[in-house]
């Protein structure tokens, strides 16, 4: 199947996808109403803001090998992997970590392989730099795949984030702040682009480190010449960094999940709404707005 506009199209995405009123009263209290936008619903497999990375991309491909990157747990190469079983189309898939090699696949990684995805593990230092010139050069040839269409980790380039600026667009009008998890950062910053006058945007890392802000400026300056839409970020409700938990979080997910019937995956989708429910209760939202969470995934396996 080609992974044309045809080929893309044939999957069937749900878009725009559904918005979703929800009545909880740890918002309600504070005069707010919480809308969930459920990009967890567009496709059963390439969920949330992976179609919308992926699709500009793989729209450019014409058949060639996908090449990507991520680490051991990283939804993206899950969704690359399954994206190119769909479409008929070879993956790679970067991994970060060369001891990983020699051990048991965990399930993320045994996904990506059963969807057809050839895994290459480069060491820590290799990873870091990857985006050199010299370095990335390098994997393509060790990973023998030097004419592979590449994709940056989490899928953020700037197809992708004009790509996606839909999202914001299909929001427009009505919320008056629209949130979203940030990995890489490059949803928040195609959502910013998209949303109208008086609106913004509030990216929740799931990361620590602080990182982000310059990366999210530099793919807006990519993707559209400057900046573009109002947006900021909270750095506060990472739990200790990427794929990391703690009790406390999988109490208010299940908690959340029972009140709604929402399935909330871990990684991403809890700590944004951890963050909701702690910014309602800051008063941080004025009595009588509008907030919108963004739902990226759904929770694996």
């Amino acid at each position: 199947m080609p992974a044309g506009p045809g080929g893309l199209a044939s999957l069937h995405p749900r878009l725009p996808s559904p918005v979703q009123d929800v009545v909880d009263e740890r918002f309600e209290r504070r005069g707010v109403r919480l809308l969930l936008k459920r990009d967890d619903l567009i496709h059963p497999e390439l969920i949330g803001n992976k179609w919308r990375k992926l699709a500009p991309n793989l729209s450019a491909v014409s058949g060639r090998t996908v090449l990507t990157f991520g680490g051991a747990y990283s939804n993206h190469l899950r969704a690359t992997a399954a994206a190119g079983r769909l479409l008929g189309l070879p993956t790679v898939g970067v991994v970060r970590g060369q001891e990983l090699a020699d051990r048991p696949l965990n399930a993320s990684l045994a996904r990506c392989a059963a969807d057809g995805m050839r895994l290459h593990f480069v060491d820590r230092a290799a990873y870091r730099r990857k985006t050199t010139p010299e370095t990335l050069a390098a994997v393509l040839r060790d990973a023998d795949a030097e004419d592979a269409y590449v994709v940056p980790e989490g899928g953020s380039n700037a197809a992708a984030v004009r790509g996606c600026r839909a999202l914001g667009e299909e929001l427009a009008g009505r919320a008056d702040v629209v949130a979203v998890a940030c990995g890489t950062g490059g949803t928040l910053a195609e959502l910013a682009a998209g949303l109208g006058s008086g609106e913004r945007a509030l990216g929740v890392p799931v990361l620590k480190g602080g990182f982000l802000t310059s990366g999210i400026q530099e793919l807006q300056a990519e993707a559209f010449g400057g900046p573009r839409g109002v947006w900021s970020l909270d750095d506060r409700f990472h739990f200790g960094g990427y794929a990391r938990t703690t009790p406390e979080l999988h109490a208010f997910a299940a908690d959340f999940e029972h009140r709604h019937g929402v399935p909330v995956e871990r990684v991403y989708v809890a700590k944004l709404l951890y963050a909701l429910v702690s910014l309602a209760e800051e008063n941080a939202f004025p009595r009588g707005s509008t907030v919108a969470a963004v739902l990226t995934g759904r929770p694996f396996p």
